[in-house]
């Protein structure tokens, strides 16, 4: 009896125990959870703050791309005016000098009829003694008489010419100081946006800086990227083709177009593949990184081309514009359509020049170079894609020497 009573006793301590530790696990197990629910929270609010840094990023670069291309044309603008003042003031000076070339000529005819005296045709006229030097004479005074009527009339077209290149060179003069107004005020725009973006990209940097935070964002815009060609490879048509002539005419020294015959019959319908080895790179400059090596613990699947900023980047050969935004991890990115599965892609650009839905030529301008996508150097990213797949543009393109390109 009193061993059933002890086993009891003890048998009611360890469930206890047992039930004191089930609570006490339970309690932990209730942090723990709660923890979890906080960092995932956590993680939310950062990737949320990370979602719009980028927004911002893409927003401040489409701005900066927008003014650079905006300063460009507005150089182009002034560079044209000042051509234009350039050529009216020629004009200005041609017109003075013929209206000076008429007053002398015009004092030379006066002092010519003045020499015949005055009253000259009536005298003339009255003359019987000599007919026949009578005639003559009225003959070189009607001469001399349209002569002069001729270049009073050449003056007072020079002068009202002159009259209007005044007012030509008045207009070009008032709107070429409005341009440069202008962009003295885009300058000042550009300005700003570098510095907000200086600021973002700071920010960026200190809140997502670890190899594995990089690492994770890479990874996120390449597969970005390989859906956007999945999707864009879908809708293309992959049906046109580019015109060569026969192999018997001659190659330029592009190596794309061929000179000498000008028979349609001549020419041949050829595609992307025909030209591997031949195309030309898209900007000059020195070849950073190759397709392949290393980047950020995965790999490039194109090439980066160190080049100065602004540079103009040209379409390595004819096709269409099929994507023309910003896009995370590339920035400004310009993809085209060159057919039967082939695309090129140039991205970090500057600004864009191309819209979607245009056709582009070979070695046509089609962007600049920049630093979108948040680097810091400036530089352009070349790929090229076949069903999708990146190849090597250095298969493609021209022989390298010395890692320079272009």
């Amino acid at each position: 009896m009193r061993k059933k009573i002890v086993f009891c006793f003890l048998l009611g301590a360890f469930i206890n125990q047992g039930i004191a530790g089930v609570s006490q696990k339970s309690k932990e197990l209730g942090e723990i959870r709660s923890d979890i629910k906080s960092v995932e929270q956590n993680m939310e609010r950062i990737q949320q703050k990370k979602d719009a840094l980028t927004a911002q990023l893409a927003g401040i670069e489409k701005k900066y791309g927008k003014t650079v291309a905006l300063l460009k044309d507005l150089q182009e603008q002034i560079d044209q005016k000042r051509q234009n003042l350039s050529k009216t003031q020629t004009e200005i000076q041609h017109y003075q000098d013929e209206v000076r070339k008429h007053n002398q000529e015009l004092a030379g005819q006066i002092k010519a009829a003045y020499a015949m005296g005055r009253k000259e045709k009536l005298k003339l006229m009255l003359n019987q003694q000599d007919p026949a030097l009578s005639s003559r004479m009225m003959v070189y005074y009607n001469y001399l008489n349209k002569a002069r009527l001729r270049r009073l009339a050449d003056i007072e077209d020079a002068m009202s010419h002159l009259g209007q290149l005044d007012k030509q060179k008045l207009q070009e003069t008032e709107l070429l100081e409005q341009n440069l107004e202008q962009k003295k005020a885009e300058q000042l725009a550009l300005a700003s946006v570098r510095k907000q973006r200086s600021e973002v990209l700071a920010q960026l940097d200190r809140d997502f800086s670890s190899n594995e935070q990089r690492l994770s964002s890479l990874k996120d815009s390449e597969n970005e990227l390989m859906a956007l060609i999945a999707s864009l490879q879908n809708g293309s048509s992959g049906d046109f083709a580019f015109e060569t002539e026969s192999a018997e005419s001659v190659t330029d020294k592009d190596g794309l177009r061929t000179l000498g015959k000008d028979k349609d019959d001549d020419k041949t319908k050829a595609d992307f593949s025909t030209l591997k080895g031949r195309l030309p790179w898209p900007v000059e400059g020195r070849l950073a990184q190759k397709f392949g090596s290393p980047r950020s613990e995965a790999l490039w699947d194109g090439v980066l081309i160190d080049a100065q900023e602004g540079s103009e980047i040209h379409a390595v050969t004819r096709g269409e514009v099929v994507y023309a935004e910003w896009l995370r991890g590339y920035g400004l990115l310009t993809i085209i359509d060159h057919g039967k599965g082939y695309m090129s892609l140039y991205a970090f650009n500057q600004s864009l020049y191309k819209r979607v839905g245009e056709w582009v030529e070979a070695g046509e301008v089609i962007a600049s170079v920049g630093q979108s996508g948040g680097r810091s150097q400036p530089g352009l990213y070349f790929g090229i894609r076949r069903q999708g797949k990146p190849v090597d543009p250095l298969e493609w393109c021209r022989k390298v020497s010395q890692d320079h390109v272009g």
